[in-house]
């Protein structure tokens, strides 16, 4: 599959010296990942709100919070536990090991760093990500919110973003194991039945709810999209953010926004209805506008936008 097509592994480096941060970025970048940074624990949390990496590359040692308590939040995070944390740190006692364990840490590396054992490290934890992630990453490709239900409109599983969505609007059925409250089970039945879509308020937050198709008997696709006070997507909020804050146009503005999100080309092509050489050809006047040249340069300036906008 061409480089520009293949959907391109999102890397999060949390460091606090612009050293390290600048030789992980361009090697990561040359390897085709893009490239997210933070220089401490909090801004690593605040910086995953927005965007969920595939792996993180953390920096045990930092000011403020420290790379091993960043790792422990990030595990109580049930839409962020499944990400894998590689521990970058010059302390190699044994107990300092045990500790980036037991934090939630998938493997540890000392500094000074070996570049060709460090990728091998993140080819190995990559794959075994995509394999426990394959099915739900393959339906996040669509840049949807999408959940499933049964005849009697209870969940039966969802994308993580739409899981995390849930979770916020129904807190108390998350801490007791029910997955939705009984009215909104029914309506979500009654909206399948009518096959149209609906909208759902609930905590001064308004959700559109779209039914899609039955993907097996007993089981049913919605597509779920935040509809902001005015009725605008979050989404199309974001675009128009972008436009409004940078000198791009609209189209160019939600090509960035998919970029900044870690999507390859073919399927920004797919969600924007476009094909992948206009997504080349916006991306192209993109990288003029912003006076960047790589795709990890661009993400993070978009990043930085939505980040202060929210």
């Amino acid at each position: 599959m061409p480089a520009e097509t293949r959907r391109r592994d999102i890397v999060l480096v949390v460091d606090d010296t612009p050293e390290t941060l600048s030789f992980l970025t361009d090697t990561l970048d040359a390897l085709g990942a893009t490239v997210l940074v933070a220089t401490d624990g909090e801004s690593a949390l605040k910086l995953l709100g927005q965007i969920t990496p595939d792996l993180i590359l953390m920096d045990a040692v930092m000011p403020g919070m420290g790379g091993f308590e960043a790792c422990r939040r990030i595990k109580r995070d049930k839409s962020l536990a499944h990400l894998p944390v590689i521990f970058m740190t010059g302390l190699s006692d044994s107990e300092h090991v045990i500790e980036g364990l037991d934090a939630g840490g998938v493997d540890y590396v000392t500094k000074p760093i070996v570049v060709d054992e460090l990728l091998a490290r993140i080819r190995v934890h990559l794959a075994n990500a995509r394999a426990v992630q394959a099915s739900s990453r393959a339906l996040d490709a669509t840049g949807r919110f999408l959940v499933s239900t049964d005849v009697d409109g209870q969940l039966l599983w969802c994308t993580p973003r739409a899981e995390q969505l849930l979770e916020q609007l129904f807190p108390h059925e998350a801490d007791t194991g029910a997955r939705l409250p009984a009215d909104v089970a029914a309506w979500l039945r009654d909206l399948r039945a009518g096959g149209h879509s609906g909208d759902l308020l609930r905590a001064d937050r308004r959700l559109q709810f779209t039914f899609v198709s039955s993907t097996e008997p007993g089981e049913f696709l919605f597509r779920v999209v935040e509809l902001l006070s005015d009725g605008e997507a979050q989404e199309q909020a974001e675009a128009r953010q972008l436009k409004d804050a940078l000198p791009l146009t609209q189209r160019e503005a939600e090509v960035l926004l998919w970029v900044s999100r870690g999507k390859a080309n073919r399927e920004i092509s797919e969600i924007l209805g476009i094909s992948p050489r206009t997504v080349n050809k916006h991306l192209e006047q993109v990288f003029i506008k912003l006076g960047v040249e790589k795709r990890a340069a661009a993400a993070a300036r978009a990043t930085s936008v939505l980040s202060a906008w929210k």
